[in-house]
């Protein structure tokens, strides 16, 4: 993936959380601080969305050009929160966010905000964020790393503490080596760790055509420069987990956890779009 793309595809997650943000009614993600890594026009466009109107026009444009993106990426940021949530409610004692890009959970979430989070993302992206939200987040320690060139060892991770990772939007962009390498990291973690990551059935590498978008999407992101290069069979991935002593707890694709989070809405897309929750044994 390009230096520069890790950016771009955070300020659209971004995008779509500060857009959810100035709903009327029914939010399921509340995030005032999403607008500030947003460019002029996108700022400009969320101000404006309150607007009925134009919400609904920008609604359009976003189904068009990604079909699905947006309900499923904010159902998915909900399903996180609460998978999280989960996760501290059974004592762990440190956060890191891995590929953590625009993520705001250190400071949206109330419950995070008396633990130790740690942020690991690319340098242009951490540097960033950094300048954006550094004096706001003291409990929040920055650190840079490139997944596909170097491992989590080359880090200063405290291993003694149960911890939860999240790892959102990242392992689709990865060699099978990179994301390997992580579980095993992961592993030297004590038992009641968890770790909540998101990744995409690998037949919407072979076969895009037969989910809806599927193949303009890939399309997109390979002209990016942000081709996906990794995917899971769902069926396959709790043997997988077993390697690393981790239990599967939950597999869930973007039309459940839509279907669960907004059933009124009726977008349609990124079924091949995955979130998964482990715990280490």
């Amino acid at each position: 993936m390009k230096e520069l793309s890790a950016s771009r595809t955070a300020q659209y997650m971004a995008l779509f959380r500060a857009l959810e943000t100035q709903r009327p009614h029914d939010k399921l993600v509340y995030d005032p601080y999403a607008i500030n890594f947003l460019d002029r026009g996108f700022q400009i466009a969320t101000r404006l969305s309150v607007i009925p109107p134009i919400r609904r026009m920008i609604q359009r444009i976003i189904q068009k050009r990604i079909p699905g993106a947006y309900s499923s990426g904010i159902a998915r940021t909900r399903y996180i929160d609460e998978l999280v949530q989960q996760a501290v409610n059974q004592g762990i004692q440190q956060v890191v966010i891995l590929g953590a890009g625009f993520d705001t959970r250190a400071l949206r979430l109330d419950f995070l905000r008396l633990l130790p989070v740690i942020e690991i993302d690319h340098p242009n992206t951490s540097a960033v964020k950094k300048e954006k939200l550094g004096s706001l987040t003291p409990h929040v320690q920055y650190l840079q790393l490139d997944f596909n060139e170097k491992g989590l060892d080359d880090l200063s991770l405290n291993a003694s503490l149960p911890t939860v990772f999240i790892w959102e939007g990242v392992t689709n962009y990865l060699q099978e080596e990179a994301i390997a390498a992580t579980f095993r990291f992961i592993e030297k973690f004590p038992e009641g760790s968890f770790v909540i990551f998101t990744y995409v059935d690998e037949k919407v590498l072979r076969e895009p055509h037969v989910y809806y978008g599927g193949e303009k999407l890939l399309n997109d992101v390979a002209r990016l420069e942000e081709k996906w290069t990794f995917g899971w069979k769902p069926g396959n991935l709790r043997k997988y987990l077993q390697q690393f002593e981790l239990e599967l707890l939950e597999d869930n694709s973007a039309v459940e956890y839509r279907r669960q989070y907004m059933p009124a809405r009726t977008e349609k897309g990124y079924e091949f779009y995955r979130v998964a929750f482990a715990v280490r044994k």
